[in-house]
């Protein structure tokens, strides 16, 4: 009866009917880096099943920004398209967000165009390539290219934009001192490894204006050894507060050199390889991707004890994603004074997650944690293997069924 769940929340100018939130998880479902139907289809199922707001994920500010050839690109000629999601998801009842990035040096010249950029120079195994460091003339047209790309969301009709500021890409990568070698003033001390971010907070703000609530994805943690820790992220936190932002989602983890830190479990290297195309590169993963993909235990709520931490500290509406697959721990968490919540996985699982836990107090998704999901998002899409139309192949299965066995 108690329950804060169901009752409705507001970041900056926006007020969601509900505390639940569609946390961007990457669809793979842009081909030509434009929305389709298919993402229509599961933004407006999720909306349907009663979410406070849902997250389409991770477009690209630039077209150097592009990690995947199934990732949205930010750029006038998809607003139509972005137009009709937004329209079908306010037509069920919940907001929209978008999650706007750029990857840094996770990407490769044959899907962003180009040299992948990143904070410095280097090599970059996850794709694998050589990688450019930005020059210090070349930053504040990249921070105007998040602006622009919160006007592009505004004419698409988003209630609000998500700025990733974790998992490594770019912003991420000119916060960590593993990623950041620059000798410039954007490198060094903390004050320095901050000033992107400060730039691109600023022309995101001014293109916010009034009516476009801000949220960003920060990291608690980068997951490995000399990558963020707690005492810098918190201080990046509070600069996140000054600089107006309305609300935080408090992550961790890298994808180059931390992943299952982000998402936990075991990623399904059979699963993964299955579905890639590039010959070299699917027995190179088939024979080492367990050693590179190391296994992070799964827990509900694994992200609960740092994100207290932060709440401690901050005034400002926080976020909290991961783990979240069960209606006692969801207000667990906001009974500790958290403003939302954001779930993944549990939606891809159940899209009608959010009504079946307003009918059921001790609702819990059928998600087992496979992660088969995360496995085939690389290549295809993604999608839980429960609701999948196509039989898996028994190597699929007994893979899914070794790790679930474990949960």
């Amino acid at each position: 009866m108690n329950s804060k769940l169901f009752t409705p929340v507001t970041i900056g100018p926006l007020t969601l009917r509900n505390r639940t939130i569609r946390s961007a998880a990457f669809e793979s479902m842009c081909p030509g880096n434009e929305p389709s139907e298919q993402l229509l289809d599961y933004h407006r199922s999720v909306a349907a099943g009663g979410v406070g707001m849902t997250t389409v994920a991770y477009a690209a500010v630039t077209r150097s920004g592009l990690s995947f050839d199934r990732q949205l690109w930010m750029r006038a000629e998809i607003i139509p398209g972005l137009r009709r999601l937004t329209d079908a998801v306010h037509a069920e009842g919940a907001a929209a967000s978008i999650q706007l990035g750029h990857c840094g040096n996770m990407s490769h010249k044959s899907i962003c165009g180009c040299t992948p950029v990143g904070a410095s120079s280097g090599f970059n195994l996850y794709s694998p390539t050589f990688v450019r460091g930005l020059r210090a003339d070349e930053l504040p047209e990249m921070a105007r290219a998040y602006g622009n790309a919160v006007h592009l969301a505004r004419e698409s009709g988003f209630d609000a934009v998500e700025i990733h500021a974790g998992h490594g890409y770019l912003i991420s990568q000119f916060l960590s001192p593993s990623t950041n070698h620059r000798k410039d003033e954007f490198g060094g001390s903390l004050e320095n490894r901050m000033r992107f971010m400060d730039m691109v907070m600023d022309e995101v703000m001014k293109a916010a204006g009034s009516d476009m609530a801000v949220l960003v994805k920060m990291n608690m943690r980068d997951g490995f050894r000399g990558g963020m820790e707690l005492d810098e992220s918190l201080q990046v936190a509070r600069r996140l507060q000054q600089s107006g932002a309305h609300a935080l989602v408090l992550s961790g983890g890298f994808v180059s050199k931390a992943p299952m830190y982000v998402m936990r479990g075991e990623m399904p290297i059979r699963t993964m390889t299955h579905y890639m195309d590039c010959w070299w590169l699917k027995y190179g993963v088939r024979m080492v991707g367990k050693w590179m993909i190391p296994t992070v235990p799964f827990k509900e709520a694994y992200f609960l004890e740092d994100a207290l931490k932060f709440r401690k500290e901050l005034t400002m509406p926080l976020v909290y994603v991961g783990g979240l697959v069960a209606r006692q721990k969801i207000d667990e968490v906001l009974d500790c004074g958290f403003e939302a919540v954001q779930m993944g996985r549990a939606l891809l699982n159940e899209p009608g997650f959010v009504n079946r836990m307003k009918a059921e107090e001790n609702a819990r998704c059928s998600c087992r944690h496979s992660n088969y999901c995360i496995a085939r998002m690389y290549s295809i899409d993604m999608a839980c293997h429960q609701r999948l139309q196509e039989e898996l192949p028994p190597c699929l299965k007994k893979e899914i069924e070794r790790i679930e066995s474990r949960g």
